[in-house]
């Protein structure tokens, strides 16, 4: 473990990453941020612990992130890039919060040699890991698989009608994972009683788009989660554990169901 990210080794061919699980702002950057940053309101809460099966009864790996969204967004483009281009979304140190609030105080918004030092100093490390740890698996097993593991409020007008289902699987369309493996985790969510969809509003972030290449033996799904299947949605963000023994095996049937569909490869 280190400031920027906890990493707890594998050796299956599977790489379980949380980008936007931390909530950690450095201590000198505290006062440029609102009162309502500082809650850490789109905090994907307590993933580590849902996933926690992965490292201890799966032999995976799992990477997440401990510096705060707010500060720099891990699964966004360097350049700031735009991922769902015509629709609302937030950047790579994004300025408002999911429900349109100020992150800055007025006149602390990051410039861009601000922006360009917070990617060398947290982004790029996490990719830099990120990509190491995967090269390490592929010496191992000839397919490996990337589980971009996420969650967000269920109800969020501004990005998105209505309540978002349950579970959004993602992969660009079917881009960064071999078809065996989209179906195998679509029949593990269909199975479950939780609405779901497959490359709905969320089609996977950065990551996915950008270490998803079956051809070279790398599929990445994201799963991107309602916080209603698993804890409170409102501060203090509660873990809630009823609700997480109901979901979590379904996680692991799709995750396992995908690992299944990667050995026929």
């Amino acid at each position: 473990m280190n400031e920027l990210y906890t990493l707890q080794r594998g050796d299956a061919p599977l790489l379980v990453s949380i980008p936007h699980l931390g909530h950690s702002i450095p201590p000198a950057m505290r006062h440029l941020y609102t009162d309502v940053a500082l809650t850490f309101v789109d905090t994907d809460w307590h993933l580590d612990r849902l996933y926690d099966f992965v490292s201890k009864e799966l032999g995976a790996t799992l990477l997440g992130a401990n510096v705060s969204r707010y500060v720099i967004d891990l699964n966004r483009p360097s350049n700031d890039e735009s991922l769902y281009p015509g629709q609302t979304t937030t950047g790579l140190c994004p300025i408002e919060t999911f429900r349109g609030e100020p992150v800055y105080r007025a006149g602390c918004e990051p410039d861009p040699d601000e922006k360009q030092r917070r990617v060398a100093q947290y982004w790029t490390p996490y990719h830099d890991t990120l990509r190491a740890e995967l090269a390490r698996l592929r010496e191992r097993h000839a397919n490996v698989l990337l589980w971009e593991a996420h969650s967000i409020a269920s109800v969020l007008p501004r990005l998105f009608d209505g309540k978002l289902p349950d579970l959004n699987l993602g992969t660009q369309d079917g881009r960064t994972a071999a078809p065996a493996l989209q179906a195998a985790a679509e029949s593990a969510a269909a199975q479950s009683g939780f609405t779901w969809i497959a490359n709905g509003r969320f089609k996977g972030g950065y990551i996915t788009r950008h270490f998803g290449s079956p051809r070279d033996g790398i599929h990445a799904i994201q799963l991107e989660m309602c916080q209603s299947t698993y804890m409170h949605e409102e501060a203090p963000f509660a873990y809630e554990p009823p609700r997480a023994e109901r979901v979590q095996p379904v996680v692991r049937a799709m995750i396992e169901g995908a690992l299944d569909a990667l050995q026929t490869l």
